[in-house]
């Protein structure tokens, strides 16, 4: 170590430290990135930080040397999850559709729209994915962040300088350079239409991995269209008539990974927010964190094994015009154990213009681009973003 970065070391946290490392390493596994003089280092070093601020700063490394949390991921008092809410009679668990195929499609169809106008989320089970690909999946991502060496998964990092890249990072949902963090850290892969699909910048780690999440989007897609089929009929529209509302479907895929926290209580592992697109497809591990909005309370999902849960997003609410809304949720912490979520989310392109299916309008027209654009502007923050498309 040089003696500016010495004195440096001796004035900043360990885990802005730790942020600096990673980034001299990412520059080794990506040699394409420009190198910077010893002079430049040395300044961006110092306040406002600028060179941290674009580096992968990531929520692993910071359990691993730090008892405590650092002063950008304490959430203000009125954001934190004080109690994690049980399930009791008084706080009702979400609901369970059987898709069966043995079922009547009415009945499947009648519960899911009255799941869509009570919580706008549900779960399901029968649902034609293969539990040994859930279980695949989640045991490749688990493997990505456990069993990896940080050296090797940093080599991987998103780019930190833009919104909702693919790859591994930890700033997906951070609107300004100043706002809380979350606790988490993920892996997002581009997987629909096929022509984003790049699997040769995925985790070549365990060697199944791109092999199981391929496979894995494919399900998810053939689930989506079904399900968006009986989201349309339950409105009496043609079985169509969402996904020929998307145009073309664009899918991602998220791992997400939330490291036990020595402060859950300071913390949210995702902030409180309504997914922009039209249906996200969610699978959990068996540790509780993930919380939907019913009735202005918290409720927690308790993790269902071999269950999917389907959460409508924004633009399902706007197409429906406000028939069905979409789900407020979030992610709280622990300081136990780590937690691990898999989520497909389906949205439309950014030139596909979303409007109400019903009149009179009750929202405006956007386009999804607009509307992505101003969600990564404003920050998420509950479901502020479609309430000002209300007319």
């Amino acid at each position: 170590m040089n003696v500016w970065s010495m004195e440096w070391s001796l004035s900043f946290p360990n885990f802005i430290i730790e942020s600096f490392q990673i980034t001299q390493h990412h520059r080794v596994c990506n040699p394409s990135r420009k190198k910077k003089s010893p002079i430049h280092l040395q300044h961006s070093f110092f306040p406002p930080l600028m060179e941290v601020s674009t580096s992968p700063i990531l929520v692993q490394p910071i359990t691993q040397k730090s008892s405590a949390v650092p002063p950008q991921y304490i959430q203000p008092p009125e954001n934190r999850a004080v109690k994690a809410p049980t399930q009791n009679p008084s706080n009702p668990n979400i609901p369970m559709i059987d898709m069966c195929p043995d079922r009547n499609t009415n009945l499947v169809r009648d519960e899911i729209a009255r799941a869509c106008t009570d919580w706008g989320a549900f779960h399901v089970i029968n649902h034609g994915v293969p539990i040994v690909l859930m279980d695949e999946i989640r045991k490749v991502g688990s493997s990505f962040f456990e069993a990896m060496p940080l050296s090797e998964r940093i080599c991987y990092a998103c780019d930190a300088n833009a919104t909702a890249t693919e790859g591994y990072g930890s700033r997906m949902l951070v609107a300004s350079d100043d706002a809380v963090l979350d606790w988490r850290d993920y892996f997002d892969h581009h997987t629909f239409p096929l022509s984003r699909r790049l699997p040769s910048r995925w985790p070549h780690s365990p060697s199944n991995y791109r092999e199981v999440v391929e496979k894995y989007s494919d399900e998810m897609k053939l689930l989506a269209q079904k399900i968006l089929g009986l989201l349309s009929t339950s409105l009496g529209l043609s079985s169509s008539f969402i996904e020929d509302a998307m145009g073309e479907l664009y899918q991602n895929i998220t791992i997400s990974y939330y490291p036990s926290c020595p402060q859950p209580e300071l913390t949210l592992g995702l902030q409180s927010h309504s997914d922009m697109g039209f249906i996200t497809l969610l699978i959990q591990d068996n540790v509780a964190g993930l919380q939907v909005v019913k009735d202005a309370e918290w409720v927690t999902v308790e993790p269902v094994s071999h269950a999917i849960l389907v959460i409508l997003g924004d633009q399902t609410e706007i197409i429906t015009n406000g028939t069905y809304k979409s789900c407020v949720h979030r992610a709280i912490t622990n300081a136990n154990k780590p937690r691990l979520s898999v989520a497909a989310f389906h949205d439309p392109a950014k030139t596909t213009t979303v409007r109400p299916a019903f009149e009179p309008h009750r929202y405006h027209q956007v386009l999804y681009g607009d509307y992505v654009s101003s969600w990564y502007t404003k920050g998420p923050n509950g479901k502020r973003n479609i309430e000002a498309l209300l007319i």
